[in-house]
Formats: C-alpha cells, structure tokens, sequence
C-alpha cells in the first residue's frame, strides 16, 4: 500500500493525524506499506523570516476568544495521543519552505518519517523556529542526515520547485485543509481520523480494488 501524506510542519492536526495513522498500523501492520510525505502550505504568502505568534493568531482567528477554543480543542486531542503541545513556548510562526524542502531531501529514505516527526515535536513541544535553517540542518543531522550535504543542497536552491509544484499540485486536485491522506494514488482521506475510521476506510478501498479488478476484462 502506498500512502502519500500532504501536510503542513505547523498543522497541529497533522501531528496528531499522523500519530493516529502509526497507532492503527501498529494493530494491523502491512509489510509492504509505503508513506511519503508531501507538500501542503497553511500560510504560502508567509514571509521568509515567519512572522509574530500573538499576530498570526489574532489575524487567523480574529479574537482571543476564538483561538483559546481552538488552542483547548487540539490540545485535549493531543493528550489523547500521546503529544503534550506547548503552543505558549512558539513564538514565531514560521514558513515551512526550507522545512518542506528538508522533508523532501530525505524521499526514499528510512529517515524521512522520523524527519517529520522531529520537526513536528520541534515546533510544538519545544517551541523551535522550524523555519531558521541553521535549526532545520540540527534536526536533519539528528535523524541521520549529512548536514554537510543538506546546507549545500539548500544553497544551490534544492526543492524550491517541488515546494511550488507539489502545492500547485495539492490544489488543483481539490486539497483545501490537511491531513489529506491518498491511498494507491486513488483514494483520499481527509482529515486526523480515529484508528477504527482508518480501518473501515482501507476496507473499504480493498473491496473497491476487488471489484474494479473483477470488472477488468481478461488480457487477450
């Protein structure tokens, strides 16, 4: 099976979509299971240096009163998932391009989960600016990274495209908000879903798989 996951570092419920995505294989395990992480930005217009938390929130959320809710709501969803968010130690919202980029060096290989997994506990566990580079290439090196060859890779401009189009790519097939989950490049699933929800959803695509097959007519 082959899942390709668009999300974004700074989306709390990719996080958590993430770690519920690993509990439901962790009951069901596929030995040929395949995940790639993919391009997805909340804020594309975001400047390159991020910008103020406290601003980027009154300006996404309108009130205090608003992002509190939302604040509690991912909050409580996290506990539940074994991730203790510490919004109050992020002071920078950042762009995640060079994070993106980062993701996107380690394609095809064993890091690249555990890549994206330091960067999500970067930003919202210890409240690090995942869009400072010199940060990004630590994290890289401590999931096993050259960062020798990430710093170079960065300089001569490695991934700039892939960022532009994998996320002309999200939207134009209709990806509005992340997790997005595309299975065997035909079937999406929105959202940070429940274990038992992913379950019904990759039974489902099985028997749509058996029923497309049956459907195909036998090679000559």
């Amino acid at each position: 099976m082959q899942i390709d996951i668009f999300s974004d570092p700074i989306c709390p419920w990719c996080f958590i979509g993430k770690r519920r995505l690993e509990r439901f294989f962790e009951r069901h395990p596929l030995p040929d299971l395949n995940i790639r992480w993919r391009v997805f930005q909340l804020n594309p217009g975001m400047p390159a240096e991020g910008m103020d938390r406290r601003e980027y929130m009154a300006q996404k959320f309108g009130d205090e009163d608003g992002s509190r809710r939302m604040t509690m709501s991912v909050v409580e969803a996290g506990l539940g998932e074994g991730i203790a968010f510490a919004f109050d130690r992020i002071e920078k919202t950042p762009s995640t391009v060079d994070a993106h980029r980062l993701i996107n060096m380690a394609t095809g290989q064993e890091q690249q989960t555990a890549l994206v997994e330091r960067l999500f506990r970067a930003y919202f566990i210890e409240g690090l600016d995942i869009g400072n580079r010199e940060t990004l290439i630590g994290l890289a090196a401590e999931c096993g990274l050259d960062p020798d060859e990430v710093r170079a890779r960065y300089d001569a401009g490695d991934g700039l495209d892939i960022v532009e189009n994998e996320s002309a790519l999200a939207a134009s097939v209709g990806i509005q908000g992340v997790p997005c989950f595309i299975v065997d490049g035909r079937y999406a699933v929105m959202g940070a879903q429940d274990p038992e929800h992913f379950g019904e959803v990759f039974e489902r695509i099985a028997e749509m798989e058996a029923a497309r097959e049956a459907d195909e007519p036998e090679p000559i």
